[in-house]
């Protein structure tokens, strides 16, 4: 089995001087529970090389024991180090895509050709997509084949607009993930802040928050078992 992860390559949070990027451990805990399963991961970025971490999720109240152990993890850090540029990556050779999020897809994932084309070509094919916090929201001009949004109608999550107050950024990202899903037609629900929730409709996985994001992978997980 093979799935792609999808990483920002955007450091810069807005125009507070302040560095952004990915959460890590948005990506850790669905390394390790695609890893631990004998999964093939590809890394992907829309620069290449190495992403950038958003550096309040490496502060100590933000770790956790997958965070620790990718960081010890010299495989995983060669990984991260050498992400693949996603101009050109097609879903052909994967059987799913996976997006963790952070601040940083807002700005350049949400807009990107290559990742838009991406998505609707892997949900085209029969495949699925499972995106986690803040990613949902580069769904935002992903269309069906019909034209229509693709989460139009869709039962989705994400990062909440009181998660967001919660971090005091609201004024500060380009959009607010849940108005942006709503706005485009999909049937948003949302769990307690900070507590995993998860929404799976069709081949289309979303998480609210870093707690989703190894259960999101999880379900990931279960969906492609069950498709054998």
């Amino acid at each position: 089995m093979k799935i792609l992860m999808v990483l920002t390559s955007h450091d810069e949070l807005g125009n507070t001087g302040r560095k952004t990027g990915f959460w890590l451990e948005e990506l850790a805990a669905p390394y390790y529970v695609f890893k631990d399963a004998g999964v093939q991961i590809t890394l992907a970025s829309p620069k290449g090389g190495k992403p950038p971490i958003d550096p309040k999720s490496n502060e100590p109240a933000n770790q956790t024991d997958q965070t620790r152990r990718f960081e010890a993890d010299s495989n995983a850090m060669a990984d991260l180090a050498s992400t693949a540029v996603l101009k050109g990556i097609v879903h052909d050779t994967f059987d799913a895509v996976f997006y963790p999020g952070g601040h940083g897809p807002m700005w350049d994932l949400a807009e990107d050709t290559d990742s838009i084309a991406l998505i609707e070509s892997t949900i085209a094919a029969g495949k699925p997509v499972s995106l986690v916090c803040h990613a949902p929201g580069v769904l935002r001009h992903a269309k069906a084949a019909d034209g229509t949004p693709l989460v139009k109608g869709k039962q989705v999550t994400g990062f909440t607009n009181g998660e967001e107050e919660g971090v005091g950024l609201t004024k500060v990202v380009p959009f607010l993930v849940e108005d942006e899903l709503k706005a485009k037609g999909a049937i948003y629900s949302k769990g307690p802040d900070w507590q995993p929730y998860l929404r799976e409709d069709g081949l289309l996985l979303t998480g609210q928050n870093p707690a989703s994001s190894g259960p999101a992978a999880k379900a990931l997980l279960a969906k492609l078992n069950k498709g054998k």
